[in-house]
């Protein structure tokens, strides 16, 4: 995809259950997205982009699950800068993240704690927003113009 050329498109917005399959439509539905944008199936774009979502999506459900509510999918393609936009928001601000450059290893033994340093890898940037006083969005951002 040639970010100079590409004629903007509408963001793409989902509702998700905050379940397993949730996390699993949710890296289906962006990989489906890419393809209907043009970018290629083969981009490494498409894995990175894929797993980041799983991610965040796991994130939600784990850390920012409120019972009854669903999380927020939602994909921008940005033509101008040629990046990749993808945000999950749940209903849990009152939960924040650190903060992009502060994140460390946990103990090698530890289960868990390795998300958010995979999508720090993963992502050209990464962040979180709470100015709504009942969601909290964590965003990534791919460049596609290498796609």
């Amino acid at each position: 995809m040639n970010a100079e050329t590409a004629t903007p498109v509408s963001p793409f917005t989902v509702l998700l259950s905050p379940t397993g399959r949730g996390t699993r439509l949710a890296r289906r539905l962006v990989v489906s997205q890419l393809l209907g944008w043009g970018v290629p199936h083969a981009a490494p774009v498409m894995e990175d982009a894929g797993a980041v979502t799983s991610e965040l999506a796991a994130n939600a459900i784990v850390h920012g699950r409120t019972p009854g509510r669903d999380f927020r999918l939602t994909l921008k393609l940005v033509p101008v800068s040629g990046r990749l936009r993808i945000a999950v928001s749940d209903t849990r601000p009152d939960r924040l993240l650190p903060r992009p450059g502060t994140l460390s290893a946990p103990p090698p033994e530890a289960e868990g704690g390795r998300g958010l340093l995979l999508v720090e890898a993963l992502a050209v940037d990464w962040g979180w927003t709470a100015d709504d006083p009942v969601v909290k969005t964590v965003w990534a951002e791919f460049d596609l113009t290498l796609a």
